[in-house]
């Protein structure tokens, strides 16, 4: 069963900053080595501090990125710069922004949320990687925190958790401006009455993470060693809890953005590879002129469709336009998956193109592909030459990620990018024990 309840959470004292905006972070695993040196220079207490602290050549066992984030929470705690409230409470949570137009509002709160090991009520879509928990682990150990919340979806068809909570929320904790120019606020309730009705009624329910399947795992690995060390076997321990947000899955204000995917290889021959994709897609090829303007937004536009499978492979020169011929293919490699998977544009992509035409299989895979949401920084990484070959696709529908989840299938890695981001320095969860 789905069990969640309030927390006393940590926030940033408004009495000692002057401006809340140049302490938030975006969340650690976005953050480029050029916004990190940016937010550092921002404000001595911004929040990259704690997730994403800077490496040093003297990094050691006793002095490293994750010692230095500890003592710096702690520094900040003592300080009173953070401070934990005294009164457990759940922390509404809304992001108003504007896409491609249109002004939109993310509903969501935050609160804890019971691990589910096993995931028969926590649905995940992707599998997850081992550098990047290893990553979040080594700072989990030290800081004893959920620095950051991860995101996870319910379903609630009329929408009453959110009208409950707009009923009942009062004065801000927090209006900011994050660094993606959206404007995030924070509430807090602490009536044990509505807290109580949401958790019955999301007792029976099934939960999808949409942001954060590193994070969730790190928390699983961190309670199993937590229960080993400690010999605590209690489901309640402040170990055995996350800090997450949650969100209608039909909430009007989630976006899904394509994830691109960026190539780095060091031997390809790009002919011999097109030639043997031939087999499977029709494909276009498309001369630019190197000056390009705008020519993300043509490719982005070129792969527009309603129900065909089709990608970009940018070269730099040219880019090449892959229409799936027949979705039957996709049996030839992937046989034992269900027809959702084996239909979603990030499978194919990755089971056909990429694995079959380009050698880049799951072994490999952290080797030579690297993500960016952005149209522009697939064109503009590899016309920079940091990246060889970027491919363009399109998004994933949040229908598929609920059919492949509640069936406990895996997407491919990055096969979702939710938009809003969450802000990271809003609320921490501390553990006690």
């Amino acid at each position: 069963m789905v069990k969640i309840k309030g927390f006393k959470g940590i926030i940033y004292n408004k009495e000692k900053l002057s401006n809340l905006d140049d302490v938030m972070s975006p969340p650690y695993d976005i953050i480029s080595k050029e916004l990190q040196d940016e937010l550092y220079e921002k404000n001595n207490y911004n929040f990259v501090k704690l997730i994403l602290n800077k490496i040093k050549d003297t990094d050691n066992e006793k002095d490293n990125r994750y010692t230095r984030s500890k003592e710096l929470y702690l520094k900040w705690l003592k300080e009173n710069v953070l401070f934990k409230s005294d009164e457990e409470a759940i922390y509404p949570y809304k992001i108003s922004y504007n896409l491609n137009g249109t002004k939109k509002t993310m509903n969501g709160f935050f609160c804890l949320l019971q691990l589910d090991h096993e995931y028969r009520f926590v649905k995940a879509h992707e599998r997850t990687l081992s550098k990047p928990k290893a990553d979040r682990l080594n700072l989990l150990r030290e800081t004893k925190s959920n620095l950051e919340p991860i995101q996870l979806l319910y379903i609630d068809d009329e929408d009453i958790i959110r009208k409950k909570i707009d009923e009942n929320i009062d004065s801000l904790i927090s209006d900011v401006k994050g660094y993606d120019g959206f404007n995030h606020k924070l509430w807090k309730i602490t009536d044990s009455n509505l807290i109580n009705m949401i958790k019955d009624f999301l007792d029976e329910r099934i939960l999808f993470i949409a942001d954060g399947h590193h994070r969730y795992q790190t928390a699983i690995n961190y309670s199993e060693e937590m229960s080993n060390k400690t010999g605590i076997k209690d489901k309640d321990a402040p170990f055995n809890y996350r800090l997450v947000i949650l969100a209608n899955i039909f909430d009007e204000g989630l976006s899904i953005l394509p994830t691109h995917r960026l190539i780095k290889m060091n031997n390809y021959d790009l002919k011999k590879n097109i030639n043997k994709l031939k087999k499977y897609f029709d494909i276009r090829k498309i001369e630019i002129n190197k000056d390009h303007d705008n020519i993300s937004k043509k490719i982005m536009k070129d792969i527009e469709t309603k129900d065909e499978h089709k990608f970009a492979l940018y070269t730099g020169n040219e880019y090449y336009i892959f229409t799936l011929l027949d979705e039957k293919a996709m049996d030839e490699f992937s046989s034992d998956r269900s027809k959702t998977w084996k239909t979603l544009d990030v499978s194919i992509l990755h089971k056909i193109i990429l694995e079959y035409g380009f050698g880049i299989n799951q072994e490999n895979l952290e080797d030579h592909i690297r993500y960016t949401r952005e149209d522009e920084e697939a064109i503009k990484f590899v016309d920079k030459n940091k990246f060889d070959l970027s491919f363009l696709m399109n998004s994933t529908k949040i229908e598929e990620l609920k059919i492949i989840a509640e069936a406990g299938e895996h997407m491919p890695q990055k096969s979702t990018y939710f938009l809003p981001k969450m802000l990271s320095g809003l609320v921490i969860y501390k553990m006690e024990f």
